[in-house]
């Protein structure tokens, strides 16, 4: 994307404001983290000044991948919190009625992930671009952020895969290899999508044409 896609414009603002402004009017969150490249972290303190509500404890340094930065961001974390949530920066429309049906499912059954199921014809395929079979989709969903856990179940879980040298594709998928906990899975929208491309962006300036205009952050 050219720089870091967290501090993109979208609608007159960094792409990770957005994501932050979910977070920051939640009534079931109290604190949060942000974990972001060492060369950024200025911008996103003052990113926390703007739109984080006073409920930014900490911007710190990331690492290398998506699950250092996680596991960074998670040992800063209050000791007494009991449910974590993670959520990307870069997904800037997840509704506060998903996170908060997020952060109670977990707190029942230990971890919970938004997801979307798929709606496109899955093909399994081999390194010659030749299709094996066609999985059927029936089951298949879509995993988002938000995503939450109890804390202990994530730092254990985290500090096992990091011993391991495992690297999941997400939080839940490191908790169910080594907390051995299936997360429940909360229905979310298809519009939270993630900004990954140049064109994911012309898509989320449309959704956001597509709203009303909102109110103050903190509101």
């Amino acid at each position: 994307m050219g720089q870091p896609k967290q501090l993109l414009q979208l609608g007159g603002r960094p792409l990770a404001a957005w994501s932050l402004e979910v977070l920051a009017r939640a009534d079931n969150v109290t604190a949060i983290v942000i974990a972001c490249e060492s060369v950024d972290v200025a911008a996103f303190e003052q990113l926390a000044r703007d739109f984080g509500c006073g409920k930014v404890r900490e911007v710190v340094p990331g690492g290398a991948r998506r699950q250092d930065s996680v596991f960074a961001a998670l040992r800063r974390v209050p000791a007494d919190a009991g449910i974590i949530v993670v959520h990307d920066g870069a997904r800037p429309f997840a509704g506060v009625d998903v996170l908060r049906q997020v952060i109670e499912s977990a707190g029942k059954s230990g971890a919970a992930i938004a997801a979307v199921p798929v709606k496109d014809t899955i093909k399994e395929v081999n390194e010659h671009n030749t299709v094996i079979r066609t999985i059927p989709r029936e089951r298949l969903w879509a995993a988002q952020t938000p995503q939450a856990f109890a804390r202990e179940l994530l730092l254990a879980a985290h500090e096992q895969a990091e011993a391991a040298g495992f690297v999941g594709t997400d939080d839940a998928e490191i908790v169910e290899r080594f907390a051995g906990v299936m997360p429940s899975v909360v229905h979310s929208t298809y519009e939270n999508l993630k900004i990954t491309t140049p064109e994911d962006i012309i898509v989320a300036e449309q959704l956001l044409s597509a709203r009303a205009a909102g109110a103050s952050p903190c509101a």
